[in-house]
């Protein structure tokens, strides 16, 4: 055992430091605490095989004649019996043994208290002096008077405080602390009740590594964990290892488990003389710690009242888990009704609805951010705290989700190390969008704005105090805890995500609403101004339709024809690139400025050179394609000038073919060199013009669907005139227009 015992602390492995605490096997320590005496039986419970050292003063009994001895001999008959029947119960149990010896003697006599729990094949009991000699039974009374009280409190943070007050005036500790947990296992002090002396850590955060794994798995099993006297001499084991199992004695269920060297030096450093914690335990998972310590010399607390405590523990962990459900939903109904009366507002804002949302303080509130963006169609406005443009837009783009689904993080640094510049203001972000240039975006700053140790003077007078041979101390806690949550923003809730669809859908219905007004105008306006027939003159056929695109899509198609001085006709087809209101209003006022100059005699090279001018002076970031001709039917002169369109086609002698037009490059670029092509089309020609609707689809290429444009143009109109011929046109090539298409069709009388 000797080459074993390198710690006073835990003879049963080595030494470890701040490098492998996390890997320290505190389960098995190979020693314990010397407040009471350990022992681990045969597998048939008749003999003692392994006890600690300290039986000589606590039993009346030298260890050597402890190990091995018959149970009987080293606890007396009666004792022996009592142990056996606990031992035959499935899960620890806490009984009474009166033991004989030296009432005044400094072993243990009379009635004791003693823990029977399984460890492996080994049962172990541990005994202790009792604390019942006081009367100390009111210890469940207190429980039963607490209970009622915790009972009363309405949220978690009541309910902590309330467990910090009751467990203090229970077991007598000049400081309680309630520890919680959070996702990644960093702790925060959430309650206290302290002496008044002492300087507060309520509020403040501690790293994960201060309670590494292996504890926290401890803290779960075994509820409760005392060190009477933070000085005290660990008591071994004998022998250190098991004989039958060749390792250390697990003491994961053991009240008396020696403790880690780390965790006594950290509460030496507090200035603690004496410690106890117990666990808080929702849904089977650590939450956190109810922490006890002592600063005036040891403090043990009788089996008894810490079995109380423990009880507390283990039934506030079922109102902790009750309040915070309660606390969800409270939560929940508040953001519930903040949002009714932020889709209130915006409703009643109208065509304003954006602007409404953008300007109203609960948009933030909402989310408990610290400032959110709102991306339309590319522009960006914002409310509260925001990094720069670029910031949000790569924000909004890493977090986007597909179909539409809001995406979050609490460490936008993670996705991207570039966005740590800004995690003063977006250390997190939660983003809802239905395009890239259309978003919503919230944002919150990193967690260490919100705590600081430096800011309490009582604790700034404690860093004074520490000097650099201090390496471990709440303060370098919290300093650690601030390095590694640097760019952590707080987690969002799981509601968050719901209410922000809630928000994106009913601003959609409004968009939608405010939209569809916008395009039953604008329809009511292609419609006024697209005839529904063309002009009659003498000589000449005149046939046209307008068809919209298959998914509804507003267009900027469009198509006139208007008798002219001297026996001619006007005719135009156009196209303005884009869809929805704005391209419709633009095509509106692009056909009367063309009509326009063609009334003013002006050629159709010209009108398209001054309607170029028009877009260029009006217009931004506006195109538009254009074929403008006029005809004389009496001798068939024709005069064409093109603008980026499609060309036309022209049947002659009964055969159809692509027409070559002058033509200039589409409206809107503000260049001034329009081209024109003369022509003399003989009786019974036909000429059709139309926009790229007709021919362009989706995977086909525009070759293949111009050869099927010629090859059902045909030898042109048939008897049934040429409306019946470019019905037929409009189901040249097959597939679903994604555009809109406009057709438009000459023949020259084949009788003039």
């Amino acid at each position: 055992m000797t080459d074993l015992a390198v710690s006073a602390h835990t003879p049963a492995y080595a030494a470890v430091d701040l490098t492998t605490c996390d890997r320290e096997p505190i389960h098995v320590p190979g020693a314990i605490q010397p407040h009471g005496v350990l022992l681990a039986l045969s597998t048939d419970l008749e003999r003692v095989e392994m006890a600690s050292a300290n039986a000589r003063t606590k039993l009346g009994t030298a260890p050597a004649r402890v190990v091995g001895a018959r149970l009987e001999d080293v606890l007396g008959a009666e004792a022996a019996a009592v142990v056996r029947q606990a031992g035959a119960a499935p899960a620890a149990s806490t009984v009474e043994l009166v033991l004989d010896g030296d009432a005044d003697g400094p072993g243990l006599t009379g009635v004791v208290d003693a823990v029977v729990h399984r460890s492996g094949d080994r049962l172990v009991v541990e005994i202790e002096r009792s604390g019942r000699a006081d009367g100390s039974l009111p210890a469940y009374r207190a429980v039963r008077g607490a209970m009622r009280r915790l009972a009363a409190t309405g949220t978690v943070a009541e309910l902590v405080a309330g467990i910090a007050d009751e467990v203090a005036s229970m077991t007598g500790f000049d400081r309680v602390m309630v520890y919680r947990f959070d996702p990644e296992w960093n702790g925060e002090v959430v309650a206290e009740h302290r002496r008044p002396d002492l300087n507060p850590f309520l509020g403040l955060h501690y790293p994960a590594t201060d309670i590494p794994a292996q504890a926290r798995r401890l803290y779960t099993v075994n509820w409760i964990r005392m060190i009477p006297d933070l000085s005290y001499v660990p008591v071994p084991i004998v022998p250190v290892l098991d004989p039958a199992t060749g390792a250390a004695l697990d003491l994961s269920h053991s009240t008396l488990r020696s403790v880690s060297p780390i965790h006594v030096e950290y509460l030496g450093n507090m200035g603690v003389t004496a410690s106890m914690s117990v666990s808080l335990v929702v849904d089977g998972e650590l939450w956190g710690l109810i922490a006890c310590h002592h600063y005036s010399g040891p403090h043990l607390l009788s089996l008894d009242v810490r079995t109380a405590a423990e009880f507390l523990g283990q039934a506030s962990s079922q109102l902790v888990a009750e309040r915070e459900r309660a606390d969800d939903r409270e939560d929940v109904r508040r953001a519930e009704a903040l949002l009714a009366e932020l889709m209130a507002r915006t409703s009643a804002a109208g065509s304003g609805a954006l602007d409404s949302l953008v300007a109203d303080d609960a948009l933030v509130e909402l989310m408990g951010a610290g400032g959110v963006a709102l991306c339309f169609d590319g522009v960006i406005t914002s409310l509260g705290d925001v990094p720069p443009e670029p910031a949000l837009r790569r924000i909004a783009t890493l977090l986007r989700g597909p179909d539409s689904q809001p995406g979050s993080s609490a460490h936008l640094a993670e996705l991207d190390p570039d966005l740590a510049d800004v995690a003063d203001v977006a250390a997190g972000a939660l983003v809802l969008g239905s395009a890239p240039d259309r978003w919503l975006c919230w944002v919150r700053p990193e967690l260490p704005t919100v705590v600081d140790w430096g800011g309490d003077p009582t604790n700034k007078q404690i860093a004074r105090s520490e000097g650099p041979e201090v390496r471990l101390s709440p303060r370098k806690s919290f300093e650690k805890w601030q390095q590694e949550v640097r760019g952590y923003s707080d987690r969002w809730a799981a509601w968050h995500p719901e209410h922000a669809v809630a928000l994106a859908s009913h601003l959609a219905s409004l968009l939608y609403a405010s939209s569809r007004e916008q395009v039953d105008m604008a329809e009511a306006l292609q419609r006024s101004v697209i005839p529904l027939a063309a002009p009659d003159l003498a000589g000449l056929e005149v046939a046209a339709r307008y068809q919209p695109a298959s998914t509804f899509q507003l267009g900027g198609d469009w198509w006139d024809a208007f008798l002219l001085p001297g026996g001619r006709m006007a005719f135009v087809v156009g196209d303005v690139a884009g869809h929805g209101v704005a391209a419709a209003t633009t095509m509106i006022q692009l056909r009367a400025a063309v009509r326009a100059h063609l009334f003013a005699d002006a050629s159709p090279a010209a009108a398209l050179d001054r309607t170029d001018r028009f877009m260029d002076g009006l217009f931004e970031q506006v195109i538009a394609t254009a074929l403008v001709g006029t005809v004389e039917p009496a001798t068939g002169r024709m005069v064409l000038a093109a603008a980026g369109h499609p060309p036309p086609l022209l049947v002659h002698d009964g055969v159809s073919r692509e027409l070559e037009v002058a033509t200039r490059p589409v409206l809107g670029l503000g260049v001034q060199r329009a081209e024109q092509s003369e022509m003399v089309l003989a009786p019974g020609d036909t000429l059709l013009v139309y926009t790229d609707g007709l021919v362009e689809r989706r995977g086909v290429h525009l070759g293949t669907s111009l050869a099927q444009l010629v090859e059902l143009a045909g030898s042109g109109p048939g008897e049934d005139g040429a409306g019946a011929w470019i019905d037929g046109m409009l189901h040249a090539v097959p597939g679903a227009r994604d555009d809109d298409t406009t057709v438009l069709a000459l023949r020259i009388d084949p009788a003039s």
